[in-house]
């Protein structure tokens, strides 16, 4: 009792990404007076500036906000369907006694859905499902936690076309009119994202197989070991719905409709006329791109899409995928709404972030902060810059743990600056991607981590004993990775 009244005292004093971001804001204006009072270049910032701030974040984001939104609504409707658990149970009984396989095979799905999607918050029912299969298999229920988390997350670090971080900063940099080149963010995601996985499954599986020959190996405390052997000698009721969710004709076909939307959205964010590739342009006339036989949905060939069209695009197939999965009319439109409403906080994070943004253009802040770091780096080689770069990101992201609100806030400034440094944009922000997405599997302010470890009977401590030699090598291999490649793009 006194345990869970010292946590949950512990949970409230921590900040929020909404305290943090606020108090950056303020941060950031009370800059503007300091600075104003050495250089006219500078003006401080009004009381007005800083309360319309946010409300101008969120005029400028929108359409950054409304995609957000409406992919809540997307993904709620494909689990309200149960084709994620049941896919994910199917492909586990398919395995059978070919255990070894579980391990790489579902750390690649789960690695896939962070890179595209940025998939976290979702994978919670799955430590369940797994810490019961890998007990099973005379693992510990760790291996199951490792596979989610560290499956997931290090996709995440690997994203291609996340759009909670690599659009997000994308977009940040194209509003400063600095153009980013997807056919270059993208493949630099891959190499970062197979990389990591590769990283993740030898960990695991040498974790697994140690554990597998002697339990007294594990990384588990006594105690949790015995909260484990309790759990799961029988059956949790939550982990045989998992186990036995067989997969239905209709969750097939959603899980193909699922994997196709991903599949358009990649296609659709490649710039695939700068590689001379115009098949998606066919039709289209120079004064209008909308006759193109791509365009029909949303007025703009594959290719060209940006958060409008994306949106579109996932509002249009989360009500196929909700017919198709049978839903009645009010589900749909009730779970499309709940889902929706889970992003609220994503989409008002992103609007607060970008009200920092804001407030320093209003006053001139950021271009004179540029303009000092651009003289203060200038000269300085990539292989001082990005090291940095990757340095400073790492430490931000446990103050913002927010990918979205990270983004926001940083690029319009480190973007730039790469960019005048004559340094890769694009690797610029895969520094960012890479360093946050670390963090994001360490920070125990991620909730996620925290509770997915709780589901599956071992700790945060344990988790962290376990793996803290693993993020050492993970983040210097990643940030090495980043400056060959700022060095030579």
């Amino acid at each position: 009792m006194a345990e869970s009244a010292k946590k949950a005292k512990k949970k409230r004093g921590m900040p929020t990404s909404f305290t943090i971001l606020f108090a950056c804001l303020v941060l950031v204006a009370l800059c503007t007076w300091i600075v104003a009072a050495f250089t006219p270049d500078v003006t401080g910032a009004t009381l007005a500036q800083v309360m319309q701030a946010p409300f101008e974040g969120f005029k400028n984001a929108i359409d950054v906000c409304l995609f957000v939104i409406v992919l809540g609504g997307f993904l709620a409707i494909v689990n309200k369907t149960g084709a994620l658990d049941a896919g994910v149970a199917a492909l586990v009984r398919k395995l059978g006694d070919r255990d070894v396989l579980l391990i790489p095979v579902l750390m690649i799905l789960f690695g896939v859905c962070g890179s595209t999607y940025g998939m976290m918050e979702e994978t919670i029912p799955f430590y369940i499902l797994l810490a019961s299969v890998t007990f099973a298999m005379g693992f510990d229920s760790m291996v199951g936690a490792l596979i989610v988390l560290l499956g997931a997350g290090l996709g995440t670090l690997g994203s291609t076309v996340n759009p909670f971080s690599v659009a997000i900063a994308s977009a940040a940099l194209t509003d400063k009119g600095i153009a980013v080149n997807q056919g270059i963010v993208i493949p630099v995601g891959f190499l970062l994202f197979v990389i990591s996985e590769v990283m993740g499954i030898v960990f695991v599986m040498r974790y697994a197989k140690r554990v597998k020959a002697d339990r007294s190996a594990s990384a588990m405390t006594t105690d949790e070991l015995a909260a484990m052997e309790r759990a799961y000698s029988g059956e949790t009721d939550d982990a045989t719905d998992l186990a036995g969710a067989r997969l239905t004709g209709k969750q097939k076909l959603v899980l193909a409709l699922f994997a196709l939307s991903f599949v358009v959205m990649i296609v659709a964010f490649i710039p695939w006329e700068s590689f001379g590739i115009d098949v998606f342009t066919l039709g289209a006339t120079p004064d209008n791109p909308g006759t193109a036989w791509s365009a029909i949905l949303t007025g703009l060939p594959l290719g060209e899409w940006y958060f409008t069209e994306c949106g579109i695009w996932f509002f249009v197939v989360s009500i196929v995928i909700g017919l198709v999965g049978g839903l009645s009319e009010k589900e749909l439109v009730n779970t499309f709404v709940d889902g929706a409403s889970t992003m609220i906080s994503t989409a008002l994070v992103i609007a607060v972030a970008r009200a920092i943004s804001v407030l320093m253009t209003q006053t001139g802040l950021d271009v004179f902060v540029l303009e000092a770091a651009a003289s203060a780096l200038s000269g300085v080689s990539a292989v001082v810059f990005a090291p940095a770069s990757y340095a400073l990101y790492f430490v931000l992201s446990f103050l913002i743990p927010s990918s979205s609100g990270m983004a926001t806030v940083s690029m319009p400034i480190m973007g730039p600056l790469a960019d005048s440094l004559h340094f890769s944009s694009e690797i610029m922000i895969m520094i960012y991607v890479a360093a946050h997405g670390v963090v994001a599997m360490i920070a125990p302010t991620n909730g996620v981590i925290v509770s997915g470890l709780e589901l599956a009977r071992t700790s945060y401590t344990s988790f962290l004993k376990l793996t803290a030699k693993f993020f050492v090598v993970l983040t210097v291999v990643t940030a090495a990775v980043l400056t060959v490649l700022m060095l030579v793009l």
